[in-house]
């Protein structure tokens, strides 16, 4: 099937660099270039990381003159508009976000009262890419396809928007997690440079085990990522731990298939001392059976990991539906008795589809019935293949090579 294109037509995109996707230095070059004190870069890092100002003009330690000359250099945000959803009482936020050529991108904030042991969160879930490469099936924002990686200001603008609503109740974002639209290890540079700018004292401020980034496994970013030796969190989206299942439920598994992406994520695990953190949507009859529960506990026994266990969450044009609650618990008691830590997780934003899976701008139209016909039947057949130990013959989707 076609994919429905993020935005029906672009202005071209805005020239001028995002001010949070600059180093402190770039910024201090560029005002001494001007004459300017140094201290002026100190003043503007103040407006864009202090989580209130919306622009410029809330910079009052900034002459008048010097705020047009910045804004015709730089963009303050590079987010032009957002709309925001609420459901679960309030607790979770979902905001569409469009860039200056017209893509649309999504982030949801979820809210996690204090309990006993606990400290009050905030978790914002952030895009990486404008749509996505990989096309898990499962999920609604492979069926927008790739449109376009994100610049680092775009990544992090996301985290600004969410900052700025909870600095009206003296609240911040405490945990961000790489995991909605686009892979972010095949956006890996602009990823790095987003987390530098959260993790960085002097801009953002958040610990980087409060950070995690997420990827369906793209081996040679998982590889870098080691080299690096970083101290977030790395979440692995697994879904199968046989290759015929894997293949259909993330296709880039026909590239990296699955004893390269667990083998690159235990060597993560050994080099920074981080536990690994293993993502599975439970799909009925699909890949819940005990037969994938005992290969699941085999491949990742001894490991230094955590499984989480997400029921599937209502997305269109798919044939399947979430396996059963006891089915899941099944599934979660192998782990266990296997020695792998195990969690299910509740969904949360599902009515205004902000949970896993759902992420996706409705304003991509829908495609034709005949289509996603098409489509359902392939991937019931697909995935009876499967559970029969087929290998998949597809090609591996396109954006995905070495």
């Amino acid at each position: 099937m076609a994919p429905a294109p993020v935005a029906a037509s672009r202005p071209d995109r805005d020239p001028r660099p995002g001010l949070s996707g600059l180093e402190p230095g770039v910024l201090e070059a560029w005002f001494a270039e001007r004459g300017e004190p140094v201290y002026r870069a100190r003043q503007v890092a103040d407006a864009v990381w202090g989580g209130r100002a919306a622009g410029t003009r809330e910079a009052r330690t900034l002459p008048t003159a010097l705020r047009a000359e910045i804004d015709a250099a730089f963009r303050f945000d590079t987010v032009a508009e957002t709309e925001l959803q609420t459901t679960d009482a309030g607790q979770t936020e979902k905001a569409l976000h469009r860039l200056s050529d017209g893509a649309l991108v999504e982030s949801v904030l979820m809210h996690y009262p204090a309990r006993p042991g606990q400290r009050e969160r905030h978790t914002l879930c952030i895009s990486s890419q404008a749509g996505c490469a990989v096309g898990c099936p499962f999920c609604a924002t492979g069926e927008l396809g790739f449109s376009r990686d994100l610049e680092t200001a775009e990544i992090v603008d996301q985290v600004r928007h969410a900052a700025r609503r909870l600095a009206a109740d003296r609240r911040r974002p405490t945990n961000v997690v790489f995991m909605g639209m686009g892979e972010p290890l095949l956006n890996l540079d602009r990823v790095l440079d987003a987390v530098d700018a959260l993790n960085d004292p002097r801009r953002f401020g958040l610990g980087a085990r409060h950070i995690t980034v997420s990827t369906s496994g793209v081996v040679p970013g998982m590889k870098r990522l080691t080299a690096l030796g970083p101290q977030f969190t790395l979440a692995v989206s697994l879904h199968a731990a046989r290759d015929a299942l894997r293949d259909v439920l993330v296709p880039l598994n026909r590239r990296w298939p699955i004893a390269e992406v667990v083998g690159a994520a235990r060597e993560h695990a050994r080099a920074t001392g981080r536990r690994v953190s293993y993502e599975v949507t439970m799909i009925g009859g699909v890949n819940d059976t005990d037969a994938d529960a005992r290969a699941m506990a085999e491949l990742l026994r001894g490991d230094h990991a955590h499984v989480n266990l997400i029921p599937m969450n209502p997305v269109a044009h798919t044939p399947w539906t979430a396996s059963p609650m006891d089915v899941i618990e099944r599934f979660e008691a192998t782990l266990r008795e296997a020695g792998i830590a195990t969690t299910v997780r509740r969904n949360r934003g599902q009515e205004i589809g902000a949970a896993c899976g759902q992420l996706a701008a409705e304003r991509a139209g829908e495609p034709p019935a005949a289509a996603v016909a098409r489509r359902r039947e392939r991937l019931i057949g697909e995935s009876a293949a499967a559970l029969r130990g087929e290998r998949s013959h597809e090609p591996v989707p396109t954006g995905l090579g070495d």
